[in-house]
């Protein structure tokens, strides 16, 4: 691609670094940046800025958070002895949107994957070891992609779990093998929150 601008093409670049952005939708929103108020395009670099410096992982789920502490940990409301495990922020935010779930979140940070290098270590796999010694739960739901990756880090997670005195459930397979938890409609991800089963039946 051709550019009359270093400017431009430098900023079309670091666009299309971003995932699902090829140079010609790189270039189509860099357009439409130069096209703006001068204010809204700072306002823009400004929240871009703000969130690389600011944002926070809480300290008990590890969700994205503005405080150390996330929202969901802190409100009272919520049911501290079901805990959903989800594999990152993403995921929270599909089953949030569901309105069918009333507990707390724990968010892996990743899947146990060797073909790519992340092993159990790499994951936050010690603090909900940790939770689950110094809190009062009842349940464990296991929220993770249909995938085989998915698979691998339930079962390593149900056999570290399995000797605490607490219910393993996953969720109800409503969603194809293969399927990644963030892409589900509403609607299906919702019922399998709802309907979930507990782990031993689900690999009987």
């Amino acid at each position: 691609m051709n550019f009359s601008s270093k400017l431009l093409e430098n900023a079309v670049n670091e666009f299309s670094r971003l995932p699902g952005i090829g140079q010609k939708t790189a270039l189509r929103l860099v357009l439409h940046l130069l096209n703006q108020p001068a204010s809204d395009v700072t306002k823009f670099s400004d929240a871009l800025v703000k969130l690389k410096s600011d944002i926070c992982y809480c300290t008990v789920c590890h969700n994205i958070a503005d405080e150390l502490i996330c929202e969901i940990c802190a409100a009272p409301k919520r049911d501290k002895g079901l805990i959903c495990i989800v594999e990152d922020t993403r995921d929270v935010m599909a089953i949030e949107n569901t309105n069918q779930f009333s507990g707390v979140y724990h968010v892996l940070g990743g899947l146990i994957s060797p073909m790519d290098g992340v092993g159990p270590s790499d994951l936050n796999i010690d603090s909900l070891i940790n939770r689950l010694r110094e809190n009062d739960v009842q349940e464990i739901i296991l929220a993770l992609s249909a995938t085989m990756e998915g698979d691998t880090t339930i079962f390593y997670l149900y056999k570290k779990l399995k000797d605490f005195n607490v219910q393993i459930s996953t969720i109800a397979r409503g969603i194809s093998f293969g399927g990644e938890l963030e892409y589900v409609d509403e609607v299906t991800l919702g019922r399998s929150i709802a309907t979930r089963v507990p782990y031993e039946r689900s690999i009987a």
